[in-house]
Formats: C-alpha cells, structure tokens, sequence
C-alpha cells in the first residue's frame, strides 16, 4: 500500500467523490469500461455511494466509440458541472476527433482544481489544452511519438499508468482498471482495492511501474531475452540506428547469434527487422503528424527523403505521400472498401472505415505466412 501523500490520497469525505468522464468521438469502449467498473464495485461492496459519475460529451450529443457503438451521455461540458475528478476518454483518430470545446473546458476544470486523468490515447487531448506540461505522462505506445513530437514539455514514459501530483495517465486496453485500482487503494486502502480485483478476476494487479510491450516484439522477454533486448535497443535507437554489431555487443551476444535469433524466431533478419521498426515509426509520424515527409526521414534514421520514400514504397506498397493523402480522405472515400464487405453490419463497417487512418491499420501478419 502506497504512502504517498499527493492530492489523490485524500480520504473520502460524507459526500461521493464526483467523477467526470469526458467521452471523445471514437472513444475506445474498452478503455471507459475499465475506467468506470472499478468504482461502481467500490460502491457495491462499500454498500455506499462513495463515487458518482457522468458521461460527458462535448455538445451532449451521442458520442461514437471505436467499435461503432454509440454511448448517450448524461449532459453536455456546456451545462454547470462541479467534479473532483475528470478522465478523458479517448480511442482511435485522436489528432482529429475533438475540438477547441472540449480543450477550452478541461482547461477551466483545471483552473478550479479539478484533478485530471486520461486513458488509452486521452493524454493527446490534455496535452493540447497544456494541462500535462512539466507532467511525467504515459499513453498508449500508438500515439507516443506525436506525443513526443508535439508535446516536448511533457515527459512522456513508456510506463502501465502514471500517478502524480494532479494528473493520472495511462495506456489503453484493461490497464485503465489498474490505474483505478491503484487509485482506490490510495484512497481507501489495500484490502478493498483487492476485494474489487478479486470481483473481477484479475488475479494480478499491475504496478505502476511496469512497462507497456512494445508493438513488434510482444511475449520475447521471457522466452528469448537476448532477442527482446536487441529489439527493444532498436526501438530506442531509430533516429540514430545502431550497427549490428554494436547491437550484438550490447545485447551480450555475437553478431552471428543474432541472426540466427532473429531468422529462427522473426522469420528474417535483424537488419530487416530493425528496418520496420523504423517504418512503422515512420508510418505513424505520418498519420498522426504535420512532419514533412523530409523531418519525418530524418527522424527515423533515413539519409535522405529520397531513400526514405523507396524504402518505405517497398515495404508499405505505397510512397509516404499516399499515406499523408489517406490520412486526410475526402468524405466519398468512405465507401471505397471491397465489395466482401458490403455484407458487415452498419456499426462494424463503419468502425473498420474510421480505422483506416490509424498506423496499424492493416499491417497484421501472420508468422506462417514467411
């Protein structure tokens, strides 16, 4: 149990501590869920109303989330509100799914000394309206590098969830009922913060401290760790790669042992693997980034745009400036995918059309395809 003394380990008082969930179009409904759970079981087995909550959205209207369902809110941010605590909600999309509104808010929540949070790629929002400045930061490794590049005042990490001073941030997918976890047992104590876990199944609850996996290599750590070490240098190195054989050297291992890891376990080799890392990074700098393709080269390693582009079209199958225009699509280009999927219901079809302009999208493949 934690003894930190910060504002989120203030002990509740008669009333329910007022909770705020600020929904983004295309919000991840994963991330809320996580979020809100962990409190509504703190009540039920309290037997009290210690917290309340509502969803917010920025006109009141329906938000959207990621998997296309839709999520009616309980009011507006323009209506009068008093919270002690806003979580923004964010999902896929995160550079263009909200507006100054919602910035101009969370900016006024702050200056009545609202405590703030943010999950899954929420933090981008808070960082725009400058509420993480001078803030140690985590967020989903997807929108990490925009985060890095737009935001240089915020110290981001790669971090499960960050707990400090007046801010609370973490990464996406279930880690959000973590940091909640975490959140509780400094607000109540251990025991019922472990009774919620044991509520929910979770037979580990994940520490602050722990580093979200990166993309490319998830599951090596325990069974080759000589290889995730390289992969992670690599991650680490990418506007400045590394030789193989210095790599080699720091993983503790010759160059000769490393090919043989990366051909034996990636199905290629380590060149060829620390080349997509760096496209992939590319890849999202693009998409989430007003980086000219010449910035993003550099930052990524490339000698030249030149080199950068003929690599990238090779790999990708498309040169970056295709990926820039399909990154801002006009409106008619939503019903340009295949004809097989005509035949998707409504809310999946559109929730595979807004993915399109996220990094990931499409790059799945199968380790039995060679």
């Amino acid at each position: 149990m934690t003894t930190d003394t910060g504002p989120f380990t203030n002990r509740p008082t008669q009333e329910p501590y007022r909770v705020g969930f600020l929904l983004i179009e295309n919000f991840t409904l994963i991330a809320l869920a996580t979020a809100v759970e962990p409190l509504r079981m703190a009540n039920q087995l309290a037997g009290t109303e210690l917290y309340s909550w509502k969803l917010l959205t920025a006109t009141g209207d329906y938000a959207r989330a990621s998997d296309g369902i839709t999520m009616v809110p309980d009011a507006s941010i323009q209506e009068e509100h008093s919270f002690d605590l806003v979580i923004v909600v964010a999902g896929i999309d995160v550079t263009r799914s909200f507006s100054r509104k919602e910035v101009n808010w969370l900016k006024l929540m702050a200056r009545r000394h609202v405590l703030m949070g943010a999950v899954c790629t929420g933090p981008y929002v808070l960082a725009s309206a400058g509420l993480l400045d001078g803030h140690a930061c985590s967020a989903h490794w997807e929108c990490l590098e925009a985060m890095q590049e737009g935001f240089p005042r915020v110290q981001t990490n790669n971090r499960l969830f960050t707990v400090e001073r007046e801010r609370m941030t973490c990464t996406g997918g279930t880690v959000p009922m973590h940091m909640m976890l975490s959140f509780l047992a400094r607000r109540h104590g251990q025991e019922l913060s472990n009774a919620i876990a044991h509520m929910f199944v979770c037979d580990r609850v994940r520490e602050e401290r722990e580093q979200q996996p990166m993309p490319m290599h998830p599951g090596l750590a325990c069974a080759q760790p000589k290889l995730a070490e390289a992969a992670q240098l690599m991650e680490a190195n990418i506007e400045e790669p590394i030789e193989l054989q210095e790599l080699a050297a720091l993983a503790g291992i010759s160059r000769r042992q490393l090919e043989r890891l990366f051909l034996k376990h990636m199905g290629c080799t380590p060149s060829r693997y620390y080349l997509r890392v760096r496209l992939n990074r590319a890849r999202r700098l693009i998409k989430q980034t007003s980086c000219s393709i010449v910035e993003i080269a550099s930052m990524c390693g490339f000698v030249s745009a030149t080199h950068f582009s003929r690599c990238y079209r090779k790999l990708m199958g498309r040169a970056p400036k295709y990926e820039r225009m399909e990154f801002c699509p006009p409106a008619e280009a939503n019903d340009t995918l295949p004809d097989t999927m005509a035949s998707l219901p409504s809310s999946s079809r559109q929730a595979l059309k807004r993915a399109r302009t996220e990094p990931t999208y499409g790059t799945f493949e199968s380790s039995d395809s060679g």
